[in-house]
């Protein structure tokens, strides 16, 4: 069932897929001849798990908002006075060896200013997709259990473009979402000590069996012979 949630690397992407969710009637909600489609990322967004999780989190991590916001904010106005003179310049038509050399100091300032702003955030990203992650793991279920209680033997994935139209009667989305507010009201929002994600968890395991398999296959040292 898990090839049925495409990677969701945002938490954009999740709050954009829960506009995609259909208001269908509850009457409207019952599957036909036992097909049905689904909505995975709209939803996981539109759990209660979710969106209490996301109103948490502003409070919970509203230092490193500010912090990231305020340094954003030094940037742009360091970044401004050398934008206004590269524009006057151009139109000015300063020299092309001092425009490319006005470029790239903005060029390198916007790349670092990136990164940081990256690093600051990091731990807002890892809360994000440490409770995206504890959906991911009910998700299954949650699936199982909707298709059985609507009679469902094929259910088809609306949220990878495959489905071109399915009548509201066909939409098993909230009986997902139901089902996942049962196998997890709450999702915890901050992650232990060192936790990675999944994606980075099986990149480290690979490497480790890789470095374990040389270990092993590496030839043993060759004894001095003897006279």
């Amino acid at each position: 069932m898990k090839t049925l949630l495409k990677p969701i690397l945002t938490a954009g992407l999740l709050m954009t897929a829960s506009a995609g969710l259909a208001a269908a009637p509850a009457a409207a909600q019952q599957a036909v001849q036992g097909i049905a489609v689904v909505n995975l990322p709209a939803a996981m967004a539109n759990s209660n798990a979710y969106k209490v999780a996301e109103q948490q989190r502003t409070v919970t991590y509203k230092a490193t908002f500010d912090q990231a916001t305020t340094r954003r904010d030094q940037l742009q106005a360091q970044l401004k006075p050398m934008y206004d003179k590269f524009q006057a310049d151009q139109k000015a038509k300063v020299a092309t060896a001092t425009l490319q050399q006005e470029a790239q100091q903005i060029q390198q300032i916007e790349e670092a200013g990136k990164r940081e702003l990256n690093q600051l955030v990091q731990p807002i990203a890892m809360s994000r997709a440490y409770v995206q992650e504890q959906l991911e793991d009910k998700l299954d279920d949650a699936v199982k259990i909707a298709a059985k209680n609507k009679n469902v033997t094929l259910i088809l994935d609306a949220s990878n473009g495959g489905v071109v139209f399915a009548a509201a009667e066909y939409n098993i989305t909230q009986e997902v979402i139901n089902q996942l507010n049962t196998l997890i009201p709450n999702a915890q929002l901050v992650p232990p000590q060192g936790w990675l994600p999944r994606e980075a968890r099986q990149q480290q395991e690979a490497a480790q069996a890789a470095q374990a398999d040389q270990g092993r296959t590496a030839p043993a040292p060759q004894q001095p012979s003897g006279r």
